[in-house]
């Protein structure tokens, strides 16, 4: 039997964003998401030249942020009601486009991808392995894979839940190097109240 404590996606039946409700969660995922986009781009050394695969984008904060920096990217979400609020955000200037899809099937070519990040959207993979295997697929050799959750305690219920004990983290960077990603390594970050928990890893 699965331990449901450490499984890195122990949230993948959670419904998914739709209608009012939906709504209403893009429009506040777009307020205090900055630190996470600015960690992400540190964790990955985003720049001019990179090309970024953002998987569960929602309404696009760390896409964006992505392309003030240089990158070229394409913000991948399952959810249409977070990709209208992105596009509505996005300027037309700006280097990022929103494609609908999932983490076990991106919408992306072979080795197309400097770099693959997921904020937030890990423990909602309807299959880890899957989406591990499509996140070596699309990223070029010496690609960087940046995973980032809310850390979270165990024995946590409700939303409170919705993250990554440090089992879960270590759970998740075990299956990245089950896949072959090398130098995988487990980091937390704290600002103020909030921590969070990094898995970076590299594409052989």
């Amino acid at each position: 039997m699965i331990d449901k404590t450490s499984v890195p996606n122990h949230h993948a039946a959670f419904p998914g964003f739709s209608g009012v409700s939906g709504l209403v969660a893009a429009l506040s995922m777009v307020v205090g998401r900055d630190g996470d986009a600015h960690l992400v781009a540190r964790s990955s050394g985003v720049g001019p030249g990179d090309v970024v695969l953002d998987i569960g984008s929602g309404p696009g904060v760390a896409a964006r942020h992505a392309a003030r920096l240089g990158a070229s990217v394409t913000g991948v979400d399952p959810a249409p009601v977070m990709l209208r609020v992105a596009r509505l955000l996005t300027r037309r200037s700006d280097a990022v486009r929103y494609i609908e899809g999932v983490a076990e099937a991106i919408p992306a070519a072979d080795d197309s991808a400097s770099i693959v990040w997921s904020i937030a959207t890990v423990h909602h993979w309807a299959d880890v392995d899957a989406g591990l295997r499509e996140t070596r697929r699309v990223l070029r050799p010496g690609g960087r894979l940046v995973a980032i959750e809310r850390r979270t305690q165990p024995g946590a219920h409700g939303h409170a839940n919705h993250g990554w004990t440090d089992a879960r983290a270590e759970a998740f960077a075990d299956r990245c190097r089950d896949h072959g990603f090398l130098d995988v390594r487990v980091e937390q970050n704290t600002s103020g109240r909030r921590s969070t928990l990094s898995v970076i890893a590299t594409s052989p």
